[in-house]
């Protein structure tokens, strides 16, 4: 890649960025309040995203072979446990991330 496609594919990435983070603002005015479309997605997304993840991250699980699935389901109890314990889904991801990479690295090797 050239100087000029490097100083080009950095602008358009910014720009992209710049856009999605000052769209809102200048399509939603301070005046009236937000769409009730916006709201509910605001309030269904986030579980809809986790459960994307879920789906992903069992997508290639062999429940009938090697493991038979044993570490993706404690980390997934691990999450589950953590989040209703902290109520935070920052902790319960990253503990269930760990507790599996250990799993799988150290125990069902």
């Amino acid at each position: 890649m050239s100087i000029a496609e490097q100083v080009l594919t950095i602008a358009i990435a910014a720009a992209a960025t710049m856009l999605t983070r000052f769209l809102p603002f200048l399509v939603f005015d301070g005046k009236k309040g937000t769409p009730a479309l916006v709201t509910s997605l605001g309030k269904v997304l986030p579980a809809a995203l986790f459960a994307l993840l879920v789906v992903y991250s069992l997508k290639d699980v062999s429940f009938f072979s090697g493991t038979y699935g044993v570490p993706e389901l404690i980390a997934i109890a691990a999450v589950v446990a953590t989040y209703l314990w902290k109520r935070s889904m920052l902790v319960s991801v990253a503990s269930g991330t760990i507790l599996y990479m250990l799993l799988v690295q150290m125990v069902f090797v």
